[in-house]
């Protein structure tokens, strides 16, 4: 059995209430919301993967308004004993799923100001959200196999939080498209 996960029921306003193969579980929005929501649905049963659903802002200007695949996630609103942006104090500064894909950039705030996105382009990231750092870390912990795609909503800058309301029943369409491409339900 496999669960699919998403922050927010809106992401999932595309998919059917039952998926074969699949659970479902929304955690709520933000790092510990996730980090929550997983950890015990992870603590409840057994899963052979981690399915992420949801939406991401573009930092990547070059980026496509398509789904991507994360590979690697960080904290982009933490510093480290030292002022070292991106770094935790007892946490790893970067956490991968194991797969290829883009650099997302997780924070507990929605993502809506030019001046932040270029403080955070530099790190490399293409995309940004409030999730995929906790979930990947979570997974880790357990030993589950996650996977994660996330549907480009906005551009992170302003006026992002209108065109995110605008966008996440389309992105929904996208992520439900993808996942019956890539798991065949």
């Amino acid at each position: 059995m496999k669960l699919l996960v998403a922050a927010l029921a809106s992401e999932l306003s595309a998919f059917p209430d039952s998926l074969p193969g699949f659970d479902r579980l929304v955690t709520g929005p933000g790092k510990l919301q996730a980090t929550y929501a997983l950890t015990r649905a992870l603590d409840a049963a057994e899963y052979d993967e981690i399915v992420v659903v949801g939406t991401a802002g573009a930092i990547d200007r070059a980026l496509d308004d398509g789904v991507h695949e994360v590979g690697t996630a960080f904290q982009h609103d933490v510093t480290d004993l030292d002022g070292v942006a991106g770094q935790h104090v007892s946490l790893p500064a970067r956490v991968s799923t194991g797969m290829p894909g883009v650099l997302i950039a997780t924070g507990d705030h929605f993502v809506d100001d030019a001046e932040v996105t270029a403080v955070i382009r530099p790190t490399g990231a293409a995309l940004v959200d409030m999730e995929t750092y906790a979930y990947i870390w979570v997974a880790g912990q357990f030993g589950v196999p996650i996977r994660v795609f996330r549907a480009v909503s906005d551009s992170a800058e302003d006026g992002a939080l209108t065109d995110w309301r605008e966008a996440v029943a389309r992105c929904s369409e996208q992520l439900r498209a993808f996942i019956r491409d890539e798991y065949g339900v």
